[in-house]
């Protein structure tokens, strides 16, 4: 291919500088760095992925302009849709570093879908958008299937998304994800904090990790300033950091749907960016305030790890990580025990954590002792 340019320019009579080119064959967009035909090809496996989620509501197959779902409004008497979107974050980075990409999708799915639940929403669907540099057919199918994976947890189909091809923009075999979730909820059983009031019982359910927030703080205390290699064993954690690290975001929204179907709910936090201390705060009625007692449940390991090998101090760990409970939910005291009972029959850990008292002034809603 050859290209011959010409350019010329006069300052006397004020002619604009033009080019002028003329470039012997032709140029594609898969030369550009684009190849619509894998795109293609990747598609169709996708759709026998997604239809693998398919619940009742979902209409037609992906490969449309848009998703289609039919909502029962017969089991409504005011039907509320409940929708969010959210990320991975610099998890994505353990991922790349670990090459292992098939954990990640159930981390996106449950950033969403515990946002949603914490409403009382029950999801219905679940769309998601990845962009990279070059389609990597093996990388994209691995992070698909766990999108799938995800949305089989939460009982939610996997209804369509978006597979951007984005030449230059990103690392090789590297790429982002975002998530979009929407459910529903009966206008009567939106639950919002509205009916917090002191004297209640605060219950914490257990999370299995890190779950997808505080990894900017994780990668650089483990990777910069301890030199930890990825694959290496730590015996405190008894399993290698990146396997810890890696480990996919706990899915709740079927825990929840059970214990709020009949029992009395008046607060759910999901315990996510901001720690136990921001995320309970967003639920609680400027009269109250939540006590909360640090000792009350147990962590998982890379808690006390993390902590001691970077000297972070307690506060900073509250607002940073979920130091081992997912969700906390705020209830009479009455329904305590039947909360306990119902998740533990579904093998989910939780404790009773704390009360509900009255604020004064501008106190800091959240206090853990």
């Amino acid at each position: 291919m050859s290209v011959i340019v010409k350019i010329a320019k006069s300052y006397d009579n004020k002619k604009l500088l033009f080019a002028e080119g003329i470039m012997e064959g032709s140029i594609t967009y898969a030369q550009s760095g684009v190849n619509i035909d894998k795109a293609n090809s990747i598609v169709q496996t996708i759709k026998k992925i997604a239809k693998s989620t398919n619940r009742t509501g979902v209409i037609g197959d992906i490969g449309s302009f848009g998703g289609l779902f039919s909502i029962n409004t017969d089991r409504y008497k005011k039907p509320i849709l409940v929708s969010a979107t959210d990320g991975v974050g610099t998890k994505l980075k353990i991922a790349f570093m670990m090459k292992s990409h098939s954990t990640i999708g159930i981390d996106l799915v449950a950033m969403s879908v515990n946002d949603i639940a914490v409403l009382g929403a029950s999801p219905m669907f679940f769309l998601d958008y990845i962009s990279t540099g070059k389609l990597e057919e093996n990388i994209i199918i691995d992070v698909i299937q766990g999108i799938a994976d995800g949305c089989k947890q939460a009982k939610c189909a996997l209804l369509g998304g978006e597979t951007a091809e984005m030449p230059g923009f990103y690392k090789t075999d590297e790429y982002d994800l975002v998530g979009f979730a929407v459910g529903i909820v009966d206008n009567d059983n939106i639950i919002d904090g509205s009916n917090i009031a002191v004297g209640n019982s605060l219950i914490g359910i257990a999370s299995n990790g890190l779950h997808s927030n505080g990894y900017s703080l994780v990668r650089h205390l483990c990777f910069e300033k301890l030199n930890l290699k990825i694959d290496q064993h730590i015996d405190d954690l008894g399993e290698s950091i990146g396997q810890c690290l890696l480990r996919p975001t706990k899915i709740y929204s079927e825990a929840l749907q059970l214990i709020c179907r009949d029992a009395e709910i008046h607060g759910l936090a999901h315990i996510t960016g901001g720690g136990i201390i921001d995320n309970v705060s967003r639920i609680l009625p400027n009269a109250c305030k939540a006590e909360i007692e640090k000792d009350s449940w147990q962590s998982p390991p890379i808690f006390s790890f993390l902590q001691q090998a970077g000297n972070i101090d307690e506060h900073e760990m509250m607002r940073t990580f979920n130091n081992g409970l997912g969700i906390v939910a705020v209830v009479p005291d009455s329904s305590v025990d039947d909360i306990l009972t119902r998740l533990n029959a579904i093998n989910e850990k939780a404790w009773v954590i704390g009360k509900i008292k009255a604020r004064q002034g501008n106190e800091e809603k959240v206090r853990i002792s």
